[in-house]
């Protein structure tokens, strides 16, 4: 069977999946377990010439997809996170130091994130005040980053944003609605600066 048959197998048995889960993720830590992590390379994918640096956080279980596109880095103190949704980075594209990254995200090729960046899909859920918010789950809606766009230092982009080809996002900016295409956003909530 190939890896897109167990996967979808996974998905419609939700009993075999819980006991995979609890096989395969750390409950406390929320990661997987340090032996599944040893076999990290078997199951993900990384394209010729990429590279990953050893203090990378890689939080990517099996049963969710993790690829990383040819000539692409991911630069050091940097989380991945695929546990609620795929993972999946185009080529010569850069994620910068300390970074975060929680999917389901789609980030194009020829991108660049600088430093200190947050892009998530993930939203707990927090509408029924009768309950904790830890017992609501969670949430997503996915990201997808276009070709050539350049995020600066210490940007968030929430869930459910697109944001277009060659779009440039300035530093600090909480990206909170989509992008368009050759524009400059920038500020809390971002807006567009100006076009391109």
């Amino acid at each position: 069977m190939n890896k897109e048959g167990f996967r979808q197998q996974m998905k419609n048995s939700p009993r075999f999946k819980r006991l995979l889960d609890y096989l395969i993720m750390n409950q406390r830590d929320a990661r997987p377990r340090w032996y599944i992590r040893l076999l990290a390379p078997l199951y993900q994918h990384r394209g010729r010439g990429s590279k990953i640096y050893w203090s990378v956080r890689m939080d990517t279980p099996p049963y969710r997809k993790f690829s990383l596109g040819r000539h692409s880095v991911v630069e050091s103190y940097t989380c991945v996170n695929n546990a609620v949704g795929d993972v999946v980075i185009g080529d010569y594209t850069r994620i910068g130091i300390h970074n975060t990254i929680i999917g389901p995200v789609t980030i194009g090729s020829h991108v660049n994130l600088a430093q200190g960046i947050t892009v998530t899909a993930l939203n707990h859920n927090f509408e029924d005040k009768n309950k904790r918010i830890d017992e609501q789950g969670v949430s997503t809606k996915p990201v997808v980053i276009g070709d050539d766009v350049w995020i600066g230092a210490n940007a968030v982009i929430l869930p459910g944003v697109t944001i277009g080809k060659h779009a440039v996002v300035a530093a600090g900016a909480v990206v909170t609605t989509d992008v368009p295409e050759n524009t400059v956003v920038g500020g809390v909530p971002a807006k567009v600066i100006k076009k391109l």
